[in-house]
């Protein structure tokens, strides 16, 4: 067990205010399934499931709090009929396909076993191929599963697109229009999401730059759009109207509020401030969020 969990436990739960965390170790990985169920008041919690290697046990369960408590305020927002929830599958980096197949098998057996207490979705490090597995032993507890498989595919072209309406009416609200023509934008990650944004703002005749570490998608959005790639070690910083953080949260902070060079930032990524009082400080410069 990480010896800084008792310390993350004790200092967040309490200020979390959810209802039930859940840690279930799967011995056959070594991998931590972590759920945190923050409301139940609208619905049943629901949230994405994100599949990532942590540094520590600690991070895992710290990312799935504030990404659960995020989904709350969201379906809350959207009147939807649903708690927020989210889980984190903390897993060895070393895994092989197999064996990952098998362990989201297995998270699929402990979604049913819950019966109905919880329902998820890709998130970061899954697709909808991922949930088709997870359905196998997990269904109907799982969402976004492939056209193949009875489900409506990835949500990212749909996030992409409110997103994108976002961008448009920060501008109007900043800048006095929403016409992107000429707009210099930077997209900070292009996974399903990202990718999507910056075809959307291409199309709408934005400067576009954008940032991965994937060296592959990055050359083939290059290819595709025309839109110019950043270093990632870089991509904050860069002058532009527009930020638009669409990879992991946790990218605003005292640290690198002070470096931005932006009007307005608005992303797809979730909780991209890395802690309270993160918005005072972009408010302080003067930067719309």
């Amino acid at each position: 067990m990480d010896p800084a969990l008792t310390d993350v436990l004790e200092e967040q739960l309490a200020r979390w205010g959810g209802d039930e965390l859940i840690l279930h170790h799967d011995a056959p990985s070594g991998a931590w399934m972590i759920l945190a169920l923050h409301s139940s008041r609208l619905g049943p919690p629901t949230g994405g499931t994100r599949f990532k290697a942590y540094a520590r046990l600690a991070d895992a369960v710290t990312d799935a709090l504030r990404l659960s408590e995020g989904m709350t305020r969201k379906y809350a927002v959207a009147g939807f009929e649903r708690g927020g929830g989210k889980a984190v599958i903390h897993a060895p980096a070393e895994l092989d396909a197999g064996e990952r197949q098998a362990l989201l098998r297995r998270y699929g057996t402990l979604l049913r076993e819950l019966g109905g207490r919880f329902y998820t979705g890709p998130d970061v490090g899954t697709s909808p191929t991922d949930m088709d597995v997870i359905a196998e032993t997990g269904a109907p507890y799982v969402f976004a599963r492939t056209p193949a498989a009875g489900g409506a595919g990835s949500s990212g072209p749909y996030t992409a697109l409110s997103v994108f309406a976002g961008i448009r009416a920060a501008c109007a609200h900043v800048f006095g229009t929403d016409d992107l023509s000429g707009r210099r934008v930077v997209v900070q990650g292009v996974g399903s999401v990202g990718a999507g944004l910056v075809e959307r703002l291409v199309d709408a005749g934005a400067d576009v730059r954008f940032a991965d570490l994937d060296a592959g998608v990055v050359h083939d959005l290059e290819r595709r759009t025309g839109a110019r790639s950043l270093d990632p070690g870089a991509v904050l910083a860069h002058p532009c109207d527009v930020l638009a953080p669409c990879a992991l949260g946790g990218v605003l902070d005292a640290r690198t509020i002070p470096t931005l060079r932006c009007r307005i930032v608005a992303g797809g990524a979730n909780n991209p401030l890395a802690t309270e009082g993160d918005e005072l400080r972009l408010a302080e410069r003067g930067i719309f969020y």
